[in-house]
């Protein structure tokens, strides 16, 4: 209700304060798992091609196909999700996927290569926009960057502790008799499958129904969520069907795939990238120098998301973010093909801060308009089309760079893609927007 009075201050900040403690860690969790489930592909390819006689092409249809499950299943999943909870969804969708990315320590065909990435993308699922629809049920629009951000913190972690640990798997070659990369898969899917079980005992689905909120907190945090959905009710669509034909939402999903095509299309390959600029085989070496440029994305995605939500920014940071990034995926090819190496390095490193720190920023603008059911289909909707830039991504950058006979080619055209994002955002997306709710601006209680 949008005249609804204000929440009691310092029960906001309070009730702020322990669901960022509370769920973040988390939630971050589970996202440095699914994300490392995705990006583990680039680590086992060499190997894997080696093994099972996959080509290029197919590799690379193979990496993207997992968009395809994904897209079909992401508004049903996320639909289930509204309907059963985040404790019984999200348990169910780790479980699946780690048992399926554990099997893919099995792969011996293109065939079984494609189905069982398919089957992945299928269990994986509305993941990422149930996660993002949740944050939304516990967090007021005025915070919800900086949530978001934390959650995001989730990729460059992936890589900063996974990239070295995949790189240690790849080197376990030979043990117990399997190849370095069916531990890579064997040891991570499991991981995920046991911390889905996890999350089944450990996240709670409303503040409502958290016992480590005090009465007056969850009346607080629940009077704040609920000052925003009327706010959303009153300019957004309502119904399942008219966010999923919503002019606003069809945009966001535009600008969502252009973003997920420069993301997957340096993910799937950075692994090997990297080693070719160090002159070195896949491995611990390699893993920690792919570590440095998701360095650089957490302290970003830690720094933006806050000064976004404090200046209510966010439009201005992510078109300058995504303008950074599509610089710095051109740079990094064409300063490898120059035999740069150092350059092409900073090219990295500017390319994953601007696309992963541009992100939580982005999902404010579709969070800000949609409530209740609606978001959730819209926010699967747009996740599920935007998705489908990662399947687009490796086949674009495969086709350019033989097109071209240029390794540069496929990342200059992923770098455009990023830039033309950044212009789509500063048409679509109006100036300002964000309704505030001051007490919930700084959950730890801090006083600007």
């Amino acid at each position: 209700m949008p005249n609804e009075a204000s929440p009691p201050p310092q029960a906001l900040q309070r009730a702020g304060s322990k669901a960022m403690r509370r769920l973040l860690p988390f939630l971050l969790l589970m996202y440095v798992l699914a994300f490392l489930d995705r990006a583990n592909i680039g680590f086992a390819q060499k190997a894997l091609q080696h093994d099972t006689g996959l080509s290029d092409a197919a590799f690379a249809f193979g990496a993207g196909v997992f968009f395809v499950g994904y897209a079909l299943f992401e508004v049903p999943s996320n639909l289930l999700l509204h309907r059963m909870g985040a404790r019984i969804w999200m348990c169910r969708i780790m479980v699946t996927w780690g048992l399926i990315s554990a099997a893919m320590a099995w792969v011996q065909s293109p065939a079984s290569f494609y189905t069982l990435r398919f089957l992945l993308g299928v269990a994986e699922a509305g993941f990422f926009p149930g996660i993002i629809y949740y944050l939304t049920q516990w967090f007021p629009q005025s915070a919800r960057a900086r949530a978001i951000g934390l959650f995001y913190f989730g990729a460059p972690l992936a890589f900063i502790f996974g990239a070295p640990l995949s790189g240690l798997l790849i080197d376990m070659h030979g043990i117990a008799g399997m190849a370095g990369w069916k531990w890579l898969f064997l040891v991570e899917g499991t991981l995920a499958s046991l911390v889905g079980i996890w999350a089944f005992w450990y996240l709670t689905d409303r503040p409502e129904e958290a016992r480590w909120l005090d009465a007056d907190e969850q009346r607080a945090l629940a009077t704040a969520l609920r000052i925003d959905a009327g706010a959303a009710a009153e300019h957004g669509p309502r119904g399942v069907l008219a966010a999923l034909v919503d002019r606003r939402v069809l945009a966001y999903a535009a600008i969502y795939a252009l973003i997920q095509m420069s993301v997957y299309g340096v993910v799937f390959f950075l692994p090997q990238q990297v080693a070719s600029l160090a002159g070195a085989a896949v491995g611990l070496k390699v893993g920690l120098l792919a570590a440095v440029p998701w360095v650089c994305a957490l302290v970003l995605t830690w720094f933006v998301p806050r000064r976004a939500d404090r200046k209510n920014s966010h439009r201005g940071w992510a078109v300058g973010l995504l303008v950074l990034s599509g610089f710095g995926i051109a740079v990094s090819g064409m300063a490898a093909e120059l035999a740069v190496p150092v350059v092409a390095m900073i090219g990295l490193c500017c390319a994953a801060s601007g696309f992963i720190a541009a992100q939580p920023l982005f999902w404010t603008f579709p969070a800000r308009d949609l409530t209740g059911v609606a978001s959730a289909s819209g926010i699967a909707l747009i996740n599920s089309l935007g998705g489908l830039g990662g399947f687009v991504a490796p086949l674009l950058r495969a086709a350019a760079d033989r097109h071209f006979a240029s390794h540069a080619a496929g990342l200059e055209l992923l770098g455009l893609a990023s830039l033309i994002a950044a212009a789509l955002v500063f048409i679509v997306v109006p100036r300002g927007g964000a309704r505030r709710t001051a007490a919930f601006e700084h959950p730890t209680g801090s006083a600007h």
